[in-house]
């Protein structure tokens, strides 16, 4: 799984010109899911997730994790994360999961950190979608679980 994680001051989600999920302060995460991901790399991403210090403690530095402020993630699905570029001009896909492997673990990552005592708000997988945030720093990192295993 490979994880792009945002901190944000706040963020949203748009379909089809409705809002249909916001947060306050907390993270936005863009998920992909390659094939051969399992309920081990979401757990693992999970954890990384909402223990990573990138919140700002009192004196300015970076001390402060997810679950520590007890602040918010927005999830969305994103399979172009599995984009590849290095041949031609259309990035291939190839190494994204289909959907009938991606979204039972997406799900899984959403129910995880619902399991953490985190409020979790979704985009809706598969659908066109417009995501606001304002990015706070800002910070943003790139996790991916296949480089940890």
């Amino acid at each position: 799984m490979r994880a792009v994680v945002q901190r944000a001051s706040r963020a949203s989600v748009v379909i089809g010109g409705t809002t249909t999920a916001t947060i306050g302060p907390g993270l936005v995460v863009l998920i992909g899911i390659r094939s051969s991901d399992t309920a081990r790399d979401v757990k693992w991403l999970t954890e990384k997730i909402i223990h990573l210090r990138i919140f700002e403690d009192p004196e300015g530095k970076m001390n402060i994790s997810l679950a520590d402020m007890g602040g918010e993630m927005l999830i969305v699905s994103q399979f172009t994360l599995y984009g590849d570029c290095r041949k031609g001009r259309r990035p291939g896909f190839s190494s994204a999961a289909p959907p009938d492997i991606a979204e039972p673990l997406y799900d899984l990552f959403v129910e995880e950190v619902g399991k953490k005592g985190l409020r979790a708000a979704t985009g809706t997988f598969q659908a066109a979608m417009q995501v606001e945030l304002v990015n706070d720093g800002p910070v943003t990192l790139i996790l991916d679980s296949e480089k940890m295993f």
